[in-house]
C-alpha cells in the first residue's frame, strides 16, 4: 500500500485544516481527536509520511512512540485520570481509518466506558479546553 499526501493528518500537517495542538517537536504532532471516544482524546502523529506501524522507519517510530508517552502522562494529569487507554491500528482490516500512523491516547476513568467511534464532532470549545489543559501539564 502507497501512502496517500491527502490524508486528513498529512492535510493538518500541511496547515490546510485546523486543529488543536496539544504538543509539537521537530518530529511528532498531538492534537486533540476532533471525533473523541472520550474526554481528552488526543492524537499522536509523526511528521513523516508513513502509512502505519508496517512501513514507518525505526528511528521515526522511537520518535514518535516518545511524543506518546509524554503525551500520555501529561493527559493523565491534566484530567486527573484513573488510567490511560493506548491504541494503534494497522490497515482497514486492522481498524485503521486514517492511514497516516498515528496513536490514540486516551485518559480512562473508573467505571466511564469509551464511546464508539461514531463520527460525532466535539465542538471546537470543549476541544480547546482539554488542549490546554494538557499543554499547562505538559508545562508544570
Amino acid at each position: 500500500m502507497t501512502y496517500d499526501d491527502n490524508n486528513v493528518f498529512a492535510k493538518i500537517l500541511r496547515g490546510e485544516l485546523p486543529c488543536h495542538k496539544v504538543y509539537e517537536t521537530d518530529q511528532v504532532l498531538a492534537f486533540m481527536d476532533v471525533m473523541p471516544r472520550g474526554d481528552g482524546h488526543v492524537l499522536v502523529i509523526p511528521k513523516i509520511k508513513a502509512r502505519n506501524l508496517l512501513d514507518v522507519a525505526p528511528d521515526d517510530l522511537a520518535e514518535l512512540v516518545k511524543a506518546v508517552q509524554i503525551v500520555g502522562k501529561a493527559t493523565k494529569n491534566a484530567l486527573s485520570a484513573d488510567g490511560l487507554t493506548i491504541q494503534q491500528f494497522n490497515e482497514s482490516a486492522g481498524g485503521q481509518v486514517v492511514f497516516h500512523i498515528h496513536f490514540h491516547v486516551l485518559p480512562r476513568f473508573e467505571g466511564v466506558a469509551l464511546k464508539p467511534h461514531t463520527g460525532q464532532m466535539e465542538k471546537p470549545e470543549v476541544l480547546a479546553d482539554f488542549a490546554s489543559k494538557i499543554r499547562a501539564a505538559l508545562a508544570a
